[in-house]
């Protein structure tokens, strides 16, 4: 009965409704992109190891920080690529931009290849393939 109550007294009156996690403006693929520059960083500093590296680390210590500095970064890019997926764009955008689904799909699938690659080529593939999704979201948002 307590219970109830207290039920009744905190539920809304009205209840609102939105396309997205909170009224828009939270979503950018600028979070995916910085995230993406790190990975390319880090690819570029693993290839420059032996200068890179402080005078009292090893080739091998630098390069294995290296490694798992990336992956977690490349794990991030996957993480905001699929909130934007999810959350932000919607079958009207779809509809509009056709190659959505793909540009998503390889954008995440060249993320994950970031993990295994050390090549600052492949980290610019990544970029390249965000600034397409970036270049779309902007368009949706001013429709």
């Amino acid at each position: 009965m307590i219970r109830n109550a207290i039920e009744r007294f905190v539920r809304p009156s009205e209840t609102g409704y939105a396309h997205c996690d909170l009224p828009c403006g939270v979503y950018d693929p600028a979070q995916a992109r910085i995230e993406a520059e790190s990975v390319k960083a880090v690819q570029e500093r693993y290839q420059k190891a032996d200068t890179m590296k402080s005078a009292a680390e090893s080739v091998e210590d630098y390069r294995a920080r290296c490694l798992a500095i990336k992956e977690e970064r490349a794990n991030m890019v996957k993480e905001h690529l699929w909130v934007l997926w999810t959350d932000y764009f919607k079958p009207p955008h779809v509809e509009k931009y056709p190659q959505l689904h793909q540009l998503f799909w390889d954008a995440t699938k060249e993320a994950g290849l970031a993990k295994k690659s050390q090549d600052p080529a492949q980290g610019e593939k990544l970029l390249g393939l965000i600034k397409q999704i970036d270049t779309i979201f902007w368009e949706t948002k001013k429709a």
